[in-house]
């Protein structure tokens, strides 16, 4: 059974602040899953295969193939400061 102590520590190492009312809200909730997981723990499933996926799954992916692509000299048409052949862009990172 959780406690509003342990909510309460849980609320703090997850950052979050909790009015008091929130934190029986929690606590009610917490214990409920609890509660289901108690009752999923009851079950006898040792006749069950174990299951990996909910179906049956295939590789989905496409094969990859080279398709024509803009012009370098056209992409970089409008770029304000072109650098040799790539788009030059201002310093995010500072060392």
């Amino acid at each position: 059974m959780i406690t509003k102590d342990e909510v309460k520590r849980i609320a703090k190492l997850s950052m979050l602040e909790l009015k008091e009312e929130d934190v029986d809200k929690f606590c009610n909730q917490f214990n409920e899953i609890l509660g289901y997981m108690k009752e999923i723990d009851g079950l006898n499933l040792e006749s069950q295969e174990a299951v990996f996926h909910v179906g049956e799954l295939k590789n989905v992916f496409r094969e990859d193939e080279v398709k024509p692509s803009t012009d370098n000299e056209l992409a970089l048409k409008n770029a304000p400061d072109p650098a040799d052949r790539a788009f030059r862009v201002p310093k995010v990172i500072e060392r």
